[in-house]
This record gives C-alpha cells, sequence and structure tokens, in this order.
C-alpha cells in the first residue's frame, strides 16, 4: 500500500517515513503543501498523512482541495494545534482522523492501519441502498420515505455500513470507525448495536438489508442472498 507524507518538519518526516517502511508500506514524502496537493493529486495514494502547519498551501487548504477532487481517499491529519474547534473545523473539512503532536510511532501506526483496513469511502452527501435513504449532511435516515429515528451510534454504524455497501466489515473494522478506539474482547457491542438498527431498519419491511456474514462481520446490500 502507498502512503503520501506532507510534513515539513524534517526530522520529523523522516522518522515517521522510516518507521512506515519499516512496516513494508510505500511511503512518498512532501514538504510544502503545494508540492503535497501536486502529488496527492498525480499518483493514487491509498492514504494521506497531512500536517497542517505547512509552507506555501496550508494542511487545511491541501485537505480542502483534496477533498474537492478526490473524496475517497483517507486523510490522517497532524498537528500541533489540540483545540476541539481545530479538530471540528477539520474533521468537517474532510479529515478522517486527528492525530496531536508530540505522539508516539505506535500510536500513529495504530491509526494508519485502521485507515487502511476502512479503505476509501463513499462521501456522497446522500448514501441510498435499495429504499434506503442516509442523508449525511442533515443526520437523517428514511426508508421507504418514513424518517428513522437513531441514536448518534446506531447513526454512526448505519452511516458505516451504508458507504460501503456491498463490502464485509469485521466487527474489529466497526469498533474502531465507530467508537474510534480498539476495543479487543468487547466486538459484542457491535452484535448489540446491529441488533438495535435491524428493528429499526429491517424488521419493518420485507426487504432485508443488514446482512451477517457469519465468523467474520456485516454487510448491507440489497442484492439478494446467495
Amino acid at each position: 500500500m502507498r502512503i503520501l507524507l506532507v510534513e515539513d518538519e524534517k526530522k520529523v518526516a523522516e522518522f515517521v517515513a522510516r518507521g512506515l517502511r519499516a512496516e513494508r508500506f510505500a511511503v512518498d514524502v512532501a514538504h510544502d503543501g503545494d508540492g503535497g496537493l501536486e502529488m496527492a493529486l498525480a499518483f493514487s495514494y491509498d492514504l494521506v498523512i497531512l500536517d497542517l502547519m505547512l509552507p506555501g498551501l496550508s494542511g487545511t487548504e491541501v485537505l480542502k482541495r483534496l477533498r474537492r477532487q478526490k473524496p475517497q481517499v483517507p486523510v490522517l491529519v497532524l498537528t500541533a494545534r489540540d483545540s476541539t474547534a481545530d479538530k471540528v473545523e477539520h474533521v468537517e473539512a474532510g479529515a478522517d482522523h486527528y492525530l496531536t503532536k508530540p505522539f508516539a510511532f505506535a500510536e500513529l501506526l495504530m491509526r494508519v492501519k485502521a485507515l487502511l483496513r476502512r479503505g476509501a469511502t463513499d462521501r456522497s452527501s446522500v448514501l441510498r441502498v435499495a429504499d434506503l435513504e442516509v442523508d449525511r449532511l442533515a443526520q437523517q435516515v428514511k426508508r421507504a420515505g418514513k424518517r428513522i429515528e437513531l441514536t448518534s451510534k446506531e447513526y454512526s454504524l448505519l452511516e458505516y455500513l451504508v458507504a460501503n455497501t456491498g463490502r464485509v466489515l469485521s466487527r474489529t473494522m466497526i469498533i474502531e470507525h465507530v467508537w474510534d478506539e480498539s476495543f479487543e474482547g468487547l466486538t459484542n457491542i457491535v452484535d448489540v448495536y446491529v441488533r438495535h438498527l435491524r428493528s429499526k431498519v429491517d424488521v419493518p419491511h420485507p426487504k432485508k438489508l443488514i446482512r451477517t456474514v457469519r465468523g467474520v462481520g456485516y454487510s448491507i446490500s440489497d442484492e439478494p442472498d446467495a
């Protein structure tokens, strides 16, 4: 898998790139925003690691432009700014994860692997599977035109499933995305929330969309069962 690292602090860039290459990732490095954006648009990357404080184009601007042209590539933001307002701003601009400097390489690696397992996802504002509709901007869900009331975690889980329609997601992948942590041994919480979702999304309708892949995880699809 190929990663683009956009980081102007050369010692940090060298440290991160060396560690990732030791994990057998292919890593390209850019030291300014203009070069980083040019590389991100010119080549196909599985992940972009993006510092915010960059010479030339800021990391924020790089993120916004990248999202307009390549909305699906995962982006991990690195920054020394750790205020809630900064986090909200960049998540809303399209960051998939946010890591505050200084950080341990082990933490960075955990985030990288989680994002790579998640892969590219559909970032359309409205997602649809059969007669199910998920409006990401309004955070509203409808099926057959009727609104479904969900808790925040139920909504996050459903959005993740629908954004990856047809793809089987493991319980660990779901935990790391929806709960934003690695909860080893607590993946049964996923089963609980899937049951909640089914009761609201599937049970009232003849066509069932949420699938269990025994021993693997869950998916959502409008294709007939094999």
